[in-house]
């Protein structure tokens, strides 16, 4: 069995998003969960970035940027969500801010009810045995 990528720091976020849900109860707007995150984590001496832009290239040419809502000690992308339920959408979005960010993890978080849910989103790096892409 393989180590979980970031095993401490992802389990002391899900813990703190769990205090949060406690204090906060579910409520329909994910900003307040965002901004009680970012204030649990530095209180407890974490560096938060929140709303990095990262840029976009088509062909070397920019077209927009991608901004994770956090990003935890630069190591961890944080997104805190208000859903039904995490779809295939939620989880590109984690994947496309993990290639551009060139982080490994994403941590998606639910705080729709009163039980927290969460998704561990993995960059899955190239193994150098891997043939190249040629269509890249």
């Amino acid at each position: 069995m393989s180590k979980l990528i970031h095993q401490k720091l992802s389990g002391t976020i899900i813990g703190i998003a769990m205090e949060v849900l406690n204090e906060l109860k579910p409520r329909p707007d994910e900003k307040l969960y965002e901004r009680a995150m970012v204030i649990e984590l530095r209180r407890r001496g974490h560096v938060v970035e929140t709303q990095r832009e990262f840029p976009v290239f088509y062909r070397n040419e920019p077209i927009g940027h991608l901004t994770p809502d956090l990003i935890v000690d630069d190591k961890i992308i944080v997104d805190p969500k208000v859903v039904a339920a995490f779809n295939e959408a939620h989880v590109a979005q984690m994947i496309g801010y993990l290639t551009i960010s060139g982080l490994e993890l994403a941590l998606l978080l639910n705080f729709k009810s009163t039980k927290l849910e969460w998704k561990r989103v993995i960059q899955q790096q190239k193994k150098e045995s891997d043939p190249p892409d040629l269509h890249a």
